[in-house]
């Protein structure tokens, strides 16, 4: 078998399943199940004319639990419009939604309608519940004539449950100018209960790109308007349309989606000495409500002005606890390297530290995972005797990362998934990192980028330093893809799966690495 094939991509495509559902049902069939008297129930100021190709957004879902899932769309037939209001006319639309347990919607098992409102972008989040565990389900919006694609989703086992097996993929870093979604295209195609999303979904900046996606607006985004047709336009890609529409997501935020390299209420280019912070908390607000709007995330993630509670557990069964972490909004400023051991420094908050901490102490999972941003294991980048660290990574928070790690040591099975890097590498978390003969006492698994950087390269010069400098660090690789997880009562199998490029549509995947973590025995080895 070729190197870059994998036997379950004979299977019929996942992506030509559910993007065919809409061609495969008429708007008449949504009409029924109770649907036609949610639709006559229009509210004052919902009448109008009809809207064409509202779902030019997609559809997502997001969050699962044992009984539901939040089911997204955005109503949006001109994504690109700079005002920010996707081509929508400044009045409330209702949409209906329909869950089913085939993908034919032959079984009808959920239905409602919602009112998609123009100050929140004519978004739409449906808190489905009521459904069965574990159970794999279908769904689709209509409104007016207008049908959306057809996506599925899968509900969590129940709380406590046996399982024996839970697969997702993790991924980071998007930067539309830089690339073609690839990895997406075979993301969508994979056998997946969840797909976790660490971070920079969108960027800010204002990169031209030279592959032909440019950065609409053609500019840095500060305002809400800016951020919405940022995002509308991210969320336009088809490949990254098939993979929302293929799983449940479970989504965090790190700094490209307010501004590089953030830090609490600090801005690295909004707030100057002088400046009150009010000017960025402003700006943060605007990114958060535009994110929300875009993003499969519950009630409880809505924003409040410049603050939003992303910081949240998603339990699976009796194998597998994630803990999605926020290392941006409570996180200290940045500082130089002598500074790092300050105790009072934080990355997480006195809060979120301490929700996390309780979490890991009480009855946890059988693996605990840590969804989270910036490289958690220590990271010296320079050759011999002296040593540089990133200070925008956990190494800038030294006391606190090494309360977690003492903590994950205690906890079952613990594993950190990082992005941020735009590289992918594997390991060990170690009870002293300047000791290598010290205990492993977790493991770490940092994903490359979706398109971030560019096509990349299997390694760069500077990685032999790392490798030498850092022995707990296995694999440095600097090709983009995701990393696919499957996860058993016994093991933890990640695999590497890359494109070799980015700058052109239609890469073909491969798997550049295989680690596994044994049950009880931290640290990935290679397969």
């Amino acid at each position: 078998m070729p190197e870059n094939s994998d036997p379950r991509e004979s299977t019929p495509s996942r992506r030509q399943v559910l993007l065919a559902g809409t061609a495969a049902i008429g708007a008449a069939a949504l009409g029924t199940t109770g649907l036609g008297a949610a639709a006559n129930a229009a509210p004052a100021g919902a009448g109008g004319p009809a809207i064409r190709a509202p779902f030019a957004l997609g559809v997502a879902s997001g969050d699962p639990l044992p009984d539901g899932v939040v089911l997204w769309t955005r109503l949006a037939p001109e994504p690109l419009a700079e005002d920010g209001l996707g081509g929508m006319p400044a009045r409330i639309v209702p949409v209906q939604w329909q869950v089913a347990a085939d993908e034919k919607f032959r079984n009808i098992v959920a239905a409602g309608a919602e009112l998609a409102r123009p100050e929140s972008a004519h978004s739409v989040h449906v808190e489905v519940s009521g459904l069965r565990p574990g159970a794999e389900y279908f769904y689709r919006f209509r409104t007016g004539g207008e049908l959306s694609p057809v996506g599925r989703t899968k509900t969590a086992p129940r709380l406590g449950a046996r399982l024996d097996r839970f697969s997702f993929a993790f991924a980071s870093c998007q930067n539309y100018p830089d690339g073609f979604y690839n990895a997406y295209a075979h993301m969508a195609e994979e056998d997946l209960d969840l797909v976790a999303f660490l971070g920079d979904y969108i960027y800010e900046g204002d990169a031209a790109g030279s592959i032909g996606r440019a950065h609409v607006p053609a500019r840095e985004i500060f305002t809400l308007a800016d951020y919405r047709t940022r995002l509308g336009q991210y969320k336009s890609d088809p490949n990254l349309q098939a993979a929302h529409a293929a799983f449940p997501w479970a989504v965090v935020f790190d700094d490209h989606e307010v501004e590089n390299n953030w830090a609490g209420d600090i801005s690295q280019v909004d707030t100057e000495p002088d400046q009150d912070p009010a000017v960025f908390r402003q700006r943060r607000a605007q990114a958060f409500q535009a994110y929300y709007e875009h993003m499969p995330l519950r009630r409880a993630q809505r924003p409040s002005g410049p603050g939003i509670r992303i910081h949240r557990r998603l339990t699976f069964g009796d194998l597998v606890d994630v803990h999605l972490l926020d290392t941006r909004q409570y996180r200290s400023d940045q500082v130089p390297a002598d500074q790092r051991a300050d105790p009072s420094r934080t990355i997480l908050g006195a809060d979120q530290r301490e929700w996390l901490l309780r979490g890991l102490a009480g009855r946890t999972a059988r693996w605990n995972v840590l969804a989270q941003q910036v490289f958690f294991s220590q990271r010296d980048f320079t050759a011999g005797d002296a040593d540089s660290f990133s200070d925008d990574a956990w190494d800038n928070y030294l006391v606190e990362r090494n309360l977690v790690r003492d903590r994950l040591a205690e906890a079952s099975n613990p594993v950190v998934i990082t992005g941020d890097v735009h590289a992918n590498y594997a390991a060990d978390i170690k009870a002293d990192f300047d000791d290598p003969a010290s205990a492993t006492v977790g493991s770490e698994l940092i994903g490359t980028s979706i398109t971030s950087g560019g096509n990349g390269t299997d390694q760069n010069a500077g990685d032999l330093v790392q490798l030498q400098e850092n022995p707990h660090i296995k694999f440095i690789n600097r090709n983009r893809g995701y990393v696919r997880n499957v996860i058993t009562a016994t093991e933890w199998t990640a695999d590497y799966r890359i494109v070799d490029y980015v700058n052109t549509a239609g890469a073909p995947i491969r798997d550049r690495a295989r680690f596994v973590i044994e049950n009880g025995k931290p640290g990935p080895q290679l397969a």
